[in-house]
């Protein structure tokens, strides 16, 4: 456990909804190879949490196995500024919607998801049997988050 872990204090969130601290846990990357733990490690899960590791360049080869036997590709993160990196990763898997850059920022729904709310007539489409269809059958959807200049930065003048 690298934080959090723990249920919220001084809340009033009922407690059927499990309200949490934002969890971090580290796993082994080499854990990813277990089918014992594969799938726990990679179970979706809604909440603030996410599952850390670290990686060498020699296993890279191993980060990309997992990558594609993660099941249903349905999205990713990318978060570095490394472009090289950022290439290896994209050019080798087949995430559908897949955020890259420094922060990576995933909604969950990016302008392409036009499936809710279902059941509400003023939705026209969305919510339909078709626009689902629509949504996980188009082309990939890479959203990329490029740094920002830091707060006070000058650019540089030419000389």
């Amino acid at each position: 456990m690298l934080f959090g872990g723990k249920p919220l204090r001084d809340h009033h969130i009922p407690s059927c909804y499990g309200a949490w601290e934002p969890t971090a846990v580290y796993v082994p990357v080499e854990a990813f190879r277990d089918p014992k733990y594969f799938n726990l490690i990679t179970s979706e899960v809604f909440g603030p949490f996410q599952i850390i590791t670290d990686f060498d360049d020699l296993q890279m080869g191993l980060v990309l196995e997992i990558i594609e036997n993660i099941p249903l590709h349905l999205s990713a993160g990318i978060v570095s500024n490394d472009v090289c990196f950022r290439n290896k990763i994209l050019s080798n898997s087949v995430n559908g919607t897949t955020y890259v850059g420094i922060r990576a920022r995933t909604t969950g729904a990016p302008q392409n998801h036009w499936f809710g709310p279902a059941s509400d007539p003023r939705a026209a489409g969305i919510g339909t049997k078709e626009s689902i269809q629509m949504v996980w059958s188009c082309h990939r959807e890479i959203v990329i988050d490029e740094d920002e200049p830091k707060v006070g930065y000058k650019t540089p003048k030419p000389t």
